[in-house]
């Protein structure tokens, strides 16, 4: 085994041990540690926040001055710095942290920043420095964001800490539960990619995403529930949770939303109700069947344009027991195609003139970032922005997109 292949296992598995039992607040200290053996140091650990915008530094004795004096920034913009650009393509991303020495010709140190993930899902960033001029330190401290990013997830749901950091203000209620109910953003496989986003994330009421790959299929659901307070994200997560129930005893579609209303009317008679796309994707074929409870019909996109809107006729709004029948819908997905489902507080969100975003301007969008090559969770981000920005941040209902990507049977 080469020296390379060593000290990066010794690495590996000696920090992986050392984590087991540590406190977030322990890390920095630790990838210090197991680092410097490498030939790496003053490891800087950045969070990336709820809405995706800023970097927050996680303090630790690695967080302390370099070697010209300058602290660390406690929070760094997604949008503005290396940092940023290195979280925004979910690629390594290097600058010169000092310059060489003409007389000496001392090797510049280097400044290394790398995208911290979970899978497909973007945590934030690893900021590191080297005066090891080999390409091969590079996949040193690839493999070390790699463990660095498994241990964060590994105390993440112990942590009060974390919460604390990548949040910027206090969470409403609502928020709080269903941000806790909903899986990761992203999700990325060999067969597909989900990804997912929802707006305003401090203060939402009633909209949520689910999904899970499961063997061979992909299942995915988006809901919005009527209200925007806290009755309403009660109500959502009381659906969510049917929806999780019946799906992991088996249950179909058309059953899964029957049971979700069942739920609903029993817990609030007919004062609350839901509407949602409920789908699952077969991966091997790309075989696409999905019922309508009363929501906006999914979105196809197709070698870069919007070939269809996967109108139907909707049942029923879930709570509301109007009797209508629940149809099991089928489409057959190419490779590459996009499924896009999406909430009303997207295309319905307006400016101060009163002019809504809409529907073609919110597909319009997606299809020109999917075009720039940028990563799914990239092109959600930019685009929930743009929806902010477009109503000033002061979004009147939920906002919540769900993008997934078959790629073949093949792939």
């Amino acid at each position: 085994m080469n020296p390379l292949s060593t000290g990066v296992a010794t690495m590996s598995s000696g920090l992986v041990r050392a984590g087991r039992f540590a406190s977030l607040e322990d890390l920095p200290g630790l990838i210090a540690e197991h680092a410097r053996p490498l030939d790496l140091r003053r490891p800087l650990v950045y969070l990336v926040d709820v809405q995706r915008e800023l970097l927050r530094l996680i303090p630790g004795p690695a967080a302390s001055v370099n070697a010209t004096g300058e602290a660390p920034e406690a929070e760094l913009r997604v949008d503005a710095t290396l940092a940023g650009r290195a979280f925004q393509s979910a690629e390594p991303v290097e600058a010169p942290a000092g310059a060489e020495d003409a007389e000496s010709g001392d090797p510049t140190t280097r400044c290394l920043w790398l995208p911290l993930m979970d899978g497909a899902e973007r945590l934030g960033v690893l900021g590191l420095e080297t005066d090891d001029t080999d390409d091969a330190i590079l996949d040193k401290a690839l493999d070390l964001a790699l463990i660095v990013g498994l241990l964060l997830v590994s105390k993440r749901a112990y942590s009060d800490s974390y919460e604390r950091l990548v949040r910027t203000r206090p969470m409403g209620l609502a928020a709080e539960m269903q941000w806790t109910l909903m899986p990761p953003g992203s999700f990325a496989g060999e067969q597909v990619t989900v990804s997912a986003t929802m707006e305003p994330a401090y203060d939402m009421g009633g909209d949520a995403y689910e999904y899970a790959v499961d063997g061979d299929t992909a299942h995915l659901a988006v809901f919005d529930a009527m209200g925007h307070d806290t009755s309403a994200g009660l109500t959502v997560a009381l659906a969510l949770a049917g929806c999780r129930s019946s799906r992991r005893h088996g249950v179909g579609l058309v059953q899964t939303s029957e049971a979700i209303e069942a739920a609903l009317l029993e817990q609030f008679g007919r004062s609350r109700y839901a509407t949602a796309i409920i789908a699952a994707l077969d991966l091997p074929t790309g075989t696409l069947t999905w019922v309508n409870r009363g929501h906006h019909p999914p979105v196809l996109i197709r070698n870069g344009k919007w070939v269809a809107t996967l109108e139907r006729p909707p049942a029923h709004p879930m709570g509301t027991a109007m009797g209508l029948p629940v149809e099991l819908y089928e489409e057959q997905l190419e490779p590459g195609d996009w499924l896009l489902l999406y909430t009303d507080g997207v295309t319905e969100a307006r400016n101060p003139q009163g002019e809504i975003f809409g529907l073609e301007r919110f597909v319009d969008f997606v299809i020109r970032h999917i075009a720039d090559g940028l990563p799914t969770p990239e092109t959600l981000r930019r685009l929930i922005r743009a929806i902010r920005e477009y109503h000033h941040d002061r979004l009147q209902d939920d906002a919540t997109i769900l993008l997934l990507q078959w790629h073949g049977a093949g792939a």
